[in-house]
């Protein structure tokens, strides 16, 4: 019994320890997904101490006199949501922001844009429907709150929360309207619109901030024109991406204020040739930094 006892004691003596932030100083996290973006975020770090835990790259410093703890989340829903929990646990967060790339599927948005969406959305949550001679039927407790595409089926995602009688559906997360406030200011932040690699590519119109409307995330990169079209007719979205969505949700489960800065690398499939975001996602990446750190200057203390 007395070993069992020991034995208990260690074991929540171990989880006290590590629910204790390894690093005390009050940070905002901005959290990127892949290489572009992560090189745009280290060109503007003042003071950087590189870190790793567990194979993830995270660097503390200061953006604009801002602490900052900086994480790469790695690409797609789970990565971002595994990462971004593990700072928000080992760190002493009091603000999560988003920085990066996406696909436009508003059309009257442009690559180089550089959207900061009210809330996001885990789209595709869904259920690949049954086809019968009649058409695709689905589970009589499936949900039917948004259009299909062909046999997909969107559903809200089973949310779970401390004290709540079970988990409740939820398809949107809100990014923090105080945030969103702060975020109009940068409106006017000039943007670049030619690339700088070895070859420039121009682009024909001038890139622009847009505060405000939807975006969605979801575990596929998408280069579709039939699947863009439904996704803005359905959701209403003006970006989607792979990430930001599951950084809302666990924004929300810990109960951490939340925004994204997502800047078009591409058009998702609804442009004339082939995908552009091999030519544009560093442009991308830099415009939304741009317009990130014109936020984190904005922001109060």
């Amino acid at each position: 019994m007395r070993t069992l006892i020991a034995l208990l004691a260690c074991l929540l003596t171990l989880a006290s320890a590590r629910a204790e932030p390894v690093e005390a100083t009050p940070r905002i996290a901005v959290l990127s997904a892949y290489e572009p973006e992560w090189k745009a975020l280290q060109a503007v770090v003042e003071a950087p101490q590189a870190q790793t835990y567990k194979g993830v790259n995270v660097v503390l410093g200061r953006i604009e006199g801002k602490p900052v703890v900086l994480g790469l989340t790695g690409v797609s829903m789970v990565n971002a949501a595994m990462t971004t929990q593990m700072i928000l646990d080992r760190y002493n967060v009091t603000r999560i922001v988003v920085t990066g790339v996406a696909g436009g599927v508003d059309p009257s948005l442009n690559i180089g844009d550089v959207a900061v969406p009210e809330r996001w959305g885990e789209y595709l949550d869904m259920i690949l429907a049954r086809e019968t001679p009649a058409g695709y039927q689905l589970p009589a407790w499936a949900e039917r709150d948004f259009a299909n595409f062909g046999m997909i089926f969107p559903q809200n995602v089973e949310v779970v929360r401390a004290g709540q009688d079970g988990p409740k559906p939820q398809f949107w997360f809100p990014a923090d309207e105080a945030m969103l406030a702060v975020a109009h200011k940068a409106e006017g932040v000039a943007l670049q619109n030619c690339t700088t690699a070895t070859v420039n590519v121009c682009l024909l119109h001038k890139p622009k901030v847009v505060v405000g409307g939807q975006g969605v995330s979801g575990s596929a990169f998408v280069d579709h024109a039939g699947f863009r079209s439904y996704v803005f007719d359905t959701f209403k979205a003006r970006v989607l991406d792979m990430e930001t969505a599951a950084i809302g949700h666990v924004a929300a489960t810990n109960n951490v204020p939340y925004i994204a800065f997502r800047s078009l690398s591409d058009l998702a499939g609804g442009g004339p040739g082939e995908n552009q975001i091999e030519i544009f996602e560093q442009l991308a990446a830099d415009n939304s930094v741009s317009v990130m750190r014109a936020f984190l200057k904005a922001l109060p203390d």
